[in-house]
């Protein structure tokens, strides 16, 4: 029985998505921006990394092609003349956000056709109703940041006011979110989720997706680190996905690193996570060495997007890209005959873009396997083809949306 293996660049965009201009986002390009930067002979912020991006295994599996069919142009770099060795094309969101949860779910076969409630990119951002009935259940002396901002710039800021003070550190994005960054021994972990749990229940009358516990460590501003005891609590699928079908049908479901938060814990039979790119792809590794037949594994490689897409930092993108890539070879050699594997992406996060949101932009579908035939796949309408295509791998039952790419 065959398995399948999706796994998500968190962020990888092909450049802007049909409907790009009711976002802002016409000219947004993350591959694009970043293979440009390095073109110009930039670094990354520490000089660690310069030349041009160089990514000749996902070139193998048709990245170039893809990317050109997508934005019209090929990402300095890439060379388009290589051969695919596997599917390849592009494919556009239906979904009305360009947040984390509606990507998921779409390529899971579930598109997000409503709105979510968002919180103004005003400051403050949070009402002042609001943040009474959470200072007072919580018995907090109050609350900080109260505005859009990056996660891992907020905690540099604010992270030393924070544990002298107490108060919890509250922002959000572009996305129906909202987060907060507490310190795992000053305010306490538990007490971070507890708040999180509370604050998420409070905010269901305003239709907010997510609220994200972000706890970090360190003693100044210059140690600060965030930890993967992230937490996602996240409102429930609005029906049926990919991962429940799996789960109905006996399948086991392996969430590797923040699937598990997105999809609200429905569907998954194991959960794994990890605190980098690497330890993700170990463990996605180790599950093409044990997982039974007929799995279903979905990684997410969050540091795409948390760490270089929204500080906006290609060049450490990049470099990331080029370390991802490099491991591609592994992955293959343990595949088993009938295995699928996709490299696909939820969103964009162009790290040249205004500001540190999300940005609309189409995602890559690489589709490969011992037995998986080099063909271009096209400009596919929907992200929710990916799950079709893989429910149709696996032989499960048809999705509500998506057609199979092969078919």
């Amino acid at each position: 029985m065959a398995r399948a293996f999706i796994i998500v660049i968190d962020s990888f965009g092909l450049g802007g998505a049909p409907d790009a201009d009711q976002f802002g986002d016409t000219g947004s390009n993350t591959l694009g921006s970043i293979a440009k930067h390095c073109a110009k002979g930039l670094g990354d912020i520490e000089g660690q990394r310069a030349g041009l991006l160089t990514l000749p295994n996902l070139t193998r599996l048709g990245l170039a092609r893809a990317a050109n069919a997508s934005a019209g142009e090929v990402p300095p770099g890439l060379d388009i003349r290589v051969q695919p060795t596997g599917a390849y094309g592009y494919a556009c969101e239906t979904s009305l956000g360009k947040d984390t949860p509606s990507g998921h779910w779409e390529m899971a076969g579930l598109p997000v056709l409503f709105d979510w409630g968002y919180f103004p990119k005003t400051v403050p951002c949070f009402s002042d109703d609001l943040v009474n009935e959470l200072v007072t259940q919580a018995q907090l002396p109050g609350i900080l940041g109260n505005c859009h901002a990056s996660g891992t710039q907020i905690i540099e800021e604010l992270g030393e006011a924070h544990i002298r003070t107490g108060k919890p550190i509250c922002y959000t994005s572009a996305d129906s979110v909202f987060q907060i960054a507490a310190h795992e021994e000053h305010f306490g972990l538990q007490r971070l989720y507890d708040f999180c749990v509370m604050t998420k229940k409070i905010l269901e009358p305003q239709s907010i997706g997510r609220v994200i516990a972000r706890p970090f460590v360190g003693s100044t501003t210059a140690d600060f680190k965030r930890t993967a005891n992230r937490k996602d609590f996240t409102t429930p699928p609005h029906g049926e996905t990919l991962l429940d079908i799996a789960e109905q049908a006996g399948r086991s479901v392996v969430s590797i690193g923040k699937i598990s938060d997105i999809f609200a814990h429905c569907g998954i039979t194991k959960l794994l996570k990890a605190p980098s790119t690497d330890g993700l792809l170990d463990h996605t590794l180790n599950e093409v060495d044990q997982a039974e037949e007929g799995s279903l594994i979905f990684t997410n490689l969050v540091d795409f997007d948390s760490v270089y897409g929204h500080r906006r930092n290609p060049a450490g993108y990049a470099a990331e890209l080029e370390a991802l890539d490099a491991r591609i070879p592994e992955l293959e050699q343990k595949l088993h005959a009938d295995d699928l594997v996709v490299f696909t992406a939820d969103h964009g996060c162009d790290p040249t873009w205004p500001g540190s949101d999300h940005t609309r932009e189409n995602i890559p579908v690489l589709i490969f396997g011992p037995n998986i035939p080099a063909i271009d796949l096209g400009g596919r309408p929907t992200f929710a083809d990916i799950g079709q295509t893989v429910a149709s791998h696996l032989k499960l039952s048809k999705l509500a949306y998506g057609s199979d790419c092969f078919a």
